[in-house]
């Protein structure tokens, strides 16, 4: 347990790069307080205890608006950044190296007992008001875009992105740097390729408007 608190603090300085000390993170991130209160609240819950789990993570939610079940899985070197409105259910499964944004919602999708909610694999990053629902699998290092909907396994080093979530290709190139927001600067979104589109030819066409009409100026004038 002790490993896993100190990997948590550690991991901080490589995913913000406004952490400046080991005081200043205990203090004031609540991100790091949720994941600390769980891993008591969750040894609690293995015990058997589980008012008192619910207990603590009702503290923790008071006091960092973050909502994590005790009897969530959790692995090492998990991050929440910002973290208002995170909210993750009792049977999510979150392997190491994770990284989840403000508004991420791990949820599920049916009252029936048994696996319920969504289960990241190592390496995920979920961007800001992401929401994967139900029993799914995102797969190893694969990233979720900010605000997307997801009810599908994601494959492991690919990229879902819109409502409801579509698969697009993964980064073409591997690379072991952080990509903030679930987002690369080459990500494939093929809305904002139609966005795109659309914007190009609605200025191809206000180019020939401005061409005629001045043919037509010139025209008129002879």
């Amino acid at each position: 347990m002790f490993s896993k608190i100190k990997s948590d603090l550690s991991i901080v300085f490589d995913r913000d790069p406004a952490a400046r000390s080991y005081f200043e993170i205990i203090t004031t991130y609540p991100g790091v307080h949720a994941i600390l209160f769980h891993r008591l609240a969750h040894r609690l819950w293995k015990m058997k205890l589980y008012w008192f789990g619910r207990a603590i993570s009702h503290i923790a939610r008071f006091f960092t608006g973050i909502e994590i079940h005790p009897g969530a899985v959790i692995g090492q070197r998990f991050f929440i950044d910002h973290g208002m409105g995170v909210v993750i259910g009792e049977t999510a499964i979150i392997g190491d190296d994770c990284t989840l944004y403000h508004g991420v919602t791990l949820g599920g999708t049916s009252w029936k007992q048994g696996k319920r909610h969504p289960t990241l694999e190592n390496k995920v990053v979920v961007g800001a008001g992401a929401k994967i629902l139900g029993p799914i699998t995102i797969g190893v290092g694969a990233k979720i875009g900010s605000n997307a909907v997801v009810t599908k396994d994601v494959p492991a080093n690919m990229t879902a992105t819109g409502i409801p979530a579509r698969v697009i290709d993964g980064d073409k190139k591997k690379t072991t740097s952080f990509s903030p927001y679930a987002v690369n600067k080459d990500d494939n979104d093929p809305m904002a390729q139609s966005l795109q589109k659309l914007i190009e030819k609605v200025e191809a066409q206000e180019k020939e408007i401005e061409r005629l009409a001045k043919k037509n100026k010139s025209s008129s004038t002879k």
